[in-house]
């Protein structure tokens, strides 16, 4: 937990010194990509954290996904012609959807310990809209840099240095959870 808040920390201070706005593609992607193996090759390499992952509640690795209601504001952002259509809308749209279902899931409690294939469905759906995400942003990026700078800016700018790569290892995390699950007696 400690770590995960200096991550956080680290996070907010960039973005206010502005050292996610110096960032040029592809700079931003490899440092979603390598945040989101640093964490997933931690929680395979270090037994500890491992053990704590694999214990941990899974109504808290998907209550983490309500932050994805952050989808409002990619609409409000390309409202504004901070964010472009291709982006902000699909992704918008699609994170507010899968924000909504992980109430659902959440609210569902005991049915998903018995039926982890709603667990399993709403996984596969909230991974591919993140992956989805993440490529369209690094594309759109790629192609016209400018086009994506209000992810460089705080508050966004804690989304590709904290949030995304949490949100995804997280669905990798449901992945091997429900696999332990499935082998269960």
């Amino acid at each position: 937990m400690l770590v995960g808040l200096v991550w956080l920390l680290v996070a907010i201070v960039a973005g206010a010194i502005g050292a996610t706005q110096r960032l040029q593609p592809p700079g931003p992607q490899i440092l979603v990509l390598a945040l989101t193996g640093a964490l997933v090759l931690g929680g395979w390499a270090v037994a500890s954290f491992r053990r704590w992952l694999m214990d941990l509640d899974w109504r808290v690795i998907v209550g983490l996904h309500l932050s994805r209601f952050v989808g409002v504001d990619f609409l409000w952002q390309y409202r504004r012609g901070e964010l472009p259509y291709a982006f902000a809308v699909p992704g918008g749209i699609g994170d507010v959807v899968i924000a909504l279902l992980a109430c659902g899931v959440l609210a569902s409690g005991r049915t998903v310990a018995r039926r982890p294939h709603l667990l399993l469905a709403w996984n596969a759906l909230g991974c591919a809209d993140i992956l989805y995400v993440v490529l369209t942003a690094a594309r759109l990026a790629l192609a016209e840099p400018r086009s994506m700078a209000a992810l460089q800016r705080l508050p966004l700018s804690v989304l590709p240095t904290f949030l995304v790569p949490l949100i995804i290892a997280s669905h990798i995390l449901l992945f091997a959870r429900l696999r332990r699950w499935r082998r269960a007696p």
